[in-house]
């Protein structure tokens, strides 16, 4: 028994620790996809808390009027967001994961919504080009190795690039992030 015991030590001396980074990871990749749509995205390291996230996906949405059918729509967007992830190092202190960026954040959500293509159930269905500007909270944590999920929201504003909008003032409105996202990392 002393023997077993004895291998049982060395064998465990040996192994390689690998102990949990308190910064944000240099770069992941991954998909996620939430009630309203289906992204790929990169989060890339600009110092110990700050991440660059940069987002390409289909954004959906559903519409109902007077005039025309009840119908959804799926448009292409761009998304940029630097994310300030306050609570990684406490995280890591407390022994909790930040594997993939597991933490509490504050970003600037910044998305362009082209008119590029639209897929929709209805004809000549098509979105007004619009970018906005949306400081955000949200949270990251990760199921398993390679799943994780996000929750978060905002307020801000967007504006219209179009002409076809007769007034000034309709250029322009306030506008709300809401993202519940599951996803896969690489």
């Amino acid at each position: 028994m002393k023997k077993i015991l004895i291998i049982i030590v060395i064998v465990f001396s040996f192994q390689k620790v690998h102990s949990q980074n308190s910064d944000v990871e240099k770069s992941i990749f991954g998909i996620q996809t939430g009630f309203l749509g289906l992204w790929g995205f990169n989060e890339a390291r600009l110092a110990s808390k700050l991440a660059l996230r940069s987002e390409i996906g289909l954004n959906a949405g559903f519409f109902s009027g007077t005039f025309i059918e009840d119908g959804f729509i799926l448009t292409p967007s761009i998304t940029v967001e630097p994310r300030y992830y306050y609570n990684i190092k406490k995280r890591n202190e407390k022994g909790k994961s930040t594997f993939h960026n597991a933490a509490t954040f504050l970003a600037l959500d910044v998305t362009y919504l082209p008119d590029w293509f639209t897929i929709s159930n209805l004809d000549n269905v098509s979105v007004l080009d619009n970018v906005s500007f949306i400081p955000k909270w949200g949270i990251r944590r990760n199921i398993g190795k390679h799943f994780n999920y996000e929750v978060g929201f905002g307020l801000g504003y967007r504006f219209y690039f179009s002409d076809e909008l007769a007034h000034p003032e309709d250029k322009q409105e306030l506008a709300g992030d809401l993202h519940l996202r599951i996803g896969y990392t690489f």
